[in-house]
């Protein structure tokens, strides 16, 4: 599988947020996102073809407990699937970073969902055909119906608006057995005051409704940078 980078740093986002983690970047994804904060790994995918055995070598180098294998999206290459499996041979505590659109039989203890809302859509003028294809996949409800129903999970949604609450509404009310205390809101943003101009509606609504909220802690931390 593809990896664009491997290490280690602090969890910024949602239930772990503060925890020391390895990070396993893969590269390639099926989704073009207009805000990706990784262009490296979706846009224009790089990174270094290694071996599973090859990854978890890597993983077990680091002291850090918790593992987060994100992208691009990590369940993309089959290769997933015994990834997992070899660190959790490891006894580490695996948090995979999903859209949610692909289901693999993997070893995971915290399934950190991030569906994608059409403000995620790239223009036609940005994406060409990607535009049209992002659109007919960002979100597939089977899919999060299961993922939801076999993981320990939490669901992401970025948000620009607050518009775009009735959207994440809809879509949860096809997942009625998701508890309001696992939705996390998320102001979308790549730099510092983008995301406190945000969290300034963002906070309210979403303790009106009951949902967490999930600032982007890395931002603030270390920037929008590779490597952390």
């Amino acid at each position: 599988m593809k990896i664009a980078e491997i290490y280690s740093s602090k969890q910024g986002e949602g239930l772990l947020t503060g925890t020391p983690s390895v990070f396993v970047r893969t590269s390639g994804c099926n989704l073009r996102c207009q805000f990706c904060d990784t262009p490296f790994t979706s846009w224009e995918p790089e990174g270094t073809l290694r071996s599973v055995d090859w990854i978890a070598e890597q993983v077990e180098n680091f002291t850090d407990q918790h593992v987060v294998i994100t992208g691009g999206e990590p369940m993309l290459p089959g290769e997933i699937v015994s990834l997992t499996r070899r660190i959790h041979d490891l006894q580490r505590h695996i948090t995979i970073e999903t859209a949610g659109t692909i289901l693999r039989d993997v070893q995971c203890d915290l399934m950190s969902i991030s569906p994608k809302l059409s403000n995620s859509t790239p223009s036609v003028e940005r994406g060409g055909d990607w535009s049209r294809r992002h659109e007919q996949s960002r979100i597939n409800v089977p899919v999060l119906r299961s993922l939801v129903g076999g993981w320990n999970f939490q669901l992401k949604f970025v948000m620009a608006d607050p518009a775009d609450l009735e959207e994440i509404c809809q879509l949860l009310d096809q997942l009625p057995d998701v508890p309001r205390d696992r939705v996390l809101l998320m102001p979308e943003g790549i730099d510092s005051a983008a995301l406190a101009q945000r969290m300034l509606w963002l906070e309210p609504l979403a303790l009106r409704h009951g949902f967490r909220t999930c600032p982007r802690k890395h931002i603030e931390w270390y920037g929008n940078r590779r490597g952390t």
